[in-house]
């Protein structure tokens, strides 16, 4: 198995086996990220991937789980994908899933067709990164696609059979216009009809632009008080008719939160309220990481 620079992966993917069938993000702007920031974004030769396999097959007994890295896999071709896929299956009888990175612009790239052959070949679901419902905190980040284009994205997904797992930031606007981005990614929440949802808290890395604009006075950090604060509006505006697996338990996080949505809302509503009472409950600034 051969691997170039930093790897990543959610954390649900903690034991899956992980192929890079690209390298870096093609989008690699976004203000807040620096995942790939060392990487030139390139797609990785189709015979390198099956080797990869196949020297995994030496390598292990068993495989039940595989994700396909980096940032965004799902901008190859369907008919790579498939090929890709079709090769897992045929070495792993035993693989139960096979998951990717996508981003909203590979998406509605394909046609509803192409995504439902891909779930035919065993493409179970699609991680992506919203991280904010709103517009004018989308345009800031330099995300690259709209709150309309991402509500489109992850139901054309979810609609052709393949369900989605959108990850939203916390603090991500500041102190300058929280509500408004508490509001609308609950709203988001409530339209787009995910099967998961998951919030993490924004963790800085001094080369991003958002460090930057931190440093020059552009942009204020929320305290730990005031995200629990934004998490509480934002989850008093999510009311997903679809049922949606809904985590906060990351290691980013102040306060772990765990539930579905809409049946645990109100316990973990009363978990915030709880927490905006006692700050005692929120994680030491030393224990987060990303």
């Amino acid at each position: 198995m051969r691997y170039e620079g930093m790897i990543y992966r959610p954390p649900s993917e903690a034991y899956s086996l992980l192929v890079q069938v690209t390298i870096g993000c093609s989008h690699n702007s976004c203000t807040f990220c620096s995942m790939y920031i060392d990487k030139q974004f390139r797609v990785r030769d189709e015979a390198e991937v099956f080797k990869d396999l196949e020297e995994a097959r030496a390598m292990y007994s068993y495989v039940d789980r595989v994700f396909l890295c980096d940032g965004d896999a799902l901008c190859l071709s369907s008919d790579r994908l498939v090929r890709i896929l079709d090769k897992i299956y045929t070495l792993f009888p035993e693989c139960e899933r096979v998951n990717v990175y996508g981003n909203t612009i590979d998406v509605l790239a394909k046609t509803p067709e192409e995504l439902s052959m891909l779930a035919e070949h065993g493409m179970k679901m699609v991680y992506l990164g919203a991280e904010s419902g709103d517009p004018a905190v989308l345009k800031a980040i330099r995300k690259g696609s709209t709150r309309e284009e991402i509500i489109a994205a992850v139901q054309t997904l979810e609609s052709s059979g393949i369900k989605t797992s959108v990850t939203f930031i916390s603090g991500l606007d500041g102190k300058a216009g929280w509500r408004d981005h508490a509001v609308n990614t609950g709203t988001m929440i409530t339209e787009m009809g995910a099967s998961y949802v998951a919030l993490l808290t924004l963790m800085l890395d001094p080369r991003t632009e958002i460090a930057r604009q931190i440093r020059e006075g552009e942009f204020e950090l929320l305290s730990p008080e005031e995200v629990v604060a934004e998490t509480y509006l934002m989850l008093e505006n999510a009311d997903p008719v679809k049922p949606c697996v809904f985590r906060s338990n990351h290691a980013s996080n102040y306060l772990s939160l765990r539930g579905n949505l809409p049946d645990d809302k109100e316990r973990m509503l009363a978990q915030l309220r709880n927490a905006m009472k006692d700050s005692g409950m929120l994680k030491d600034e030393r224990f987060r990481a990303l």
